[in-house]
Formats: C-alpha cells, structure tokens, sequence
C-alpha cells in the first residue's frame, strides 16, 4: 500500500473567512477514478488500484460517508479523514 501522505488544502470565502471546501489527501498518487459520495458535496479519488487517494468536500456531507470511506483505511488514515474536515462541512 502507498505510504500515508496526510495534507488538508481548505478554501476560504475571503469576504466571511468561513471554509467553503476542503480537499483531504491521505497518499500521493494519480487519479485513476472519481467517485460522487454525498450527492453534489463530497467527491472520492482513486487510484488505479482502486487505492483512496483523497476526498473533496464541496458543501456539508454528513458524518457517516467519512465513517464508511475511512472504514478500510489504516487507523492514523480513519482519524485524519473523520477529525480533520472543517466544522462548516460537516453535517451531524
């Protein structure tokens, strides 16, 4: 498996400084596949292998589609990907 290579890239809305999009990469890599995960919000890259490069978060996406894209990461992966997403898109 590709060495973790855990980054967070936000944007931020210049005028209220509020989180409007995040991207968590959690290994380096080619995108082979994206994935819609949360209707319109939430985005899975992968690579060739079908290996989870990273997630885009567009809009609220609830806790729950983290949970099951962390699911068969390694521990130090699942608590970056569920802890890591800013409070503005996160949905409970």
């Amino acid at each position: 498996m590709t060495q973790p290579s855990f980054k967070l890239e936000a944007s931020i809305d210049d005028k209220t400084g509020r989180v409007v999009a995040a991207y968590l990469r959690i290994r380096q890599g080619q995108v082979a596949e994206t994935k819609e995960v949360k209707e319109g919000s939430a985005f899975a890259d992968y690579d060739a292998a079908g290996l989870l490069l990273g997630i885009e978060i567009l809009g609220p996406c609830e806790v729950e589609v983290l949970d099951r894209l962390a699911a068969s990461e390694t521990e130090a992966a699942r608590r970056f990907l569920t802890g890591s997403v800013p409070r503005e898109l996160v949905a409970l």
